[in-house]
């Protein structure tokens, strides 16, 4: 814990140790320039956080790719990086208060469709030319994507490109499932999701979706959905409450981050073998 001379904890500087050990750099594509943060060698994976940012376990769980041979690339579209805005009994008002303010863009920036349906958002855009070039860099057979939460449906939006050859959709979110149309879908335009049922049909591409059976943000429906779009191309993990870290503040709902019980045998840790091995199956 980083302490100010006050005595009051230096969150920002906490903030930075954490991604101490990645490298920043930035990338633009069509005038849009986001931050991201990269480490390790091997072939890319993109990994893009869920609502509050790059927290201590994303940044975990891109260390656990890492480990397994992959560069992990994690694209800073909202949130402080490296804050634990995750755990508030931790980071206290202040930090909440940090957290609140970086993640306003999200309501009115053109880069998120937030409240429409079946629309890819305009930042998959970005993260499918990201894509390409950590292909280029990287190499590889191709990319791996891993979505959390608001941004899971961006890991399916980004297959439509070939280059992008292993989706994780991990608690795909959007759009909130207030209607029941809604719950049947995913965020991505039937444009798109027909180019992603080619490559199923013709290309053999896997789809992985990770939940919670309980997870309201991510009805049976949806999953169902994607069952009926996309059919034995789509793997679904589902795991049951019990297997979520008791631990957590939030109802079970982050399989890869902060429910995530990193222990052999658990449900959760097995979900997390199963991305990296997607990963080693399909990228190497």
């Amino acid at each position: 814990m980083t302490v100010r001379h006050d005595g009051a904890v230096d969150l920002k500087a906490e903030a930075a140790a954490n991604l101490a050990d990645f490298t920043k750099e930035s990338f633009t594509d069509a005038g849009v320039t986001h931050d991201l943060y990269r480490k390790g060698a091997g072939p890319a994976v993109i990994v893009i956080a869920e609502i509050p940012g790059i927290t201590p376990k994303v940044l975990d769980f891109a260390r656990t790719l890492v480990d397994a041979g992959f560069t992990a690339v994690l694209p800073h579209l909202f949130g402080v990086p490296g804050l634990d805005a995750g755990n508030p009994k931790k980071v206290g008002v202040q930090g909440m208060a940090m957290a609140g303010a970086s993640l306003a863009p999200l309501c009115v920036s053109k880069e998120f469709t937030i409240l429409a349906v079946g629309k890819s958002s305009p930042v998959v855009t970005w993260l499918r030319a990201l894509a390409r070039q950590e292909h280029q860099r990287c190499g590889g057979k191709g990319v791996g994507a891993v979505g959390m939460c608001l941004t899971g449906g961006f890991a399916l939006g980004m297959a439509v490109d070939d280059v992008l050859l292993a989706p994780v959709l991990s608690q795909p979110s959007m759009p909130l499932g207030i209607t029941a149309s809604r719950r049947r879908t995913i965020d991505i335009s039937p444009q798109d999701l027909d180019t992603v049922k080619v490559r199923c049909a013709k290309q053999g591409l896997k789809v992985m979706g990770l939940r919670f059976k309980s997870d309201k943000l991510v009805p049976d429906e949806r999953f169902a959905f994607l069952r009926e779009q996309l059919g034995d191309a789509f793997v679904a993990v589902e795991l049951d409450d019990d297997a979520a870290n008791p631990d957590a503040l939030l109802t079970p709902h982050s399989v890869l981050t902060e429910h995530l019980i990193d222990e052999p045998g658990q449900p959760t840790r097995q979900a997390l073998d199963d991305v990296v091995q997607l990963m080693r199956d399909t990228l190497r």
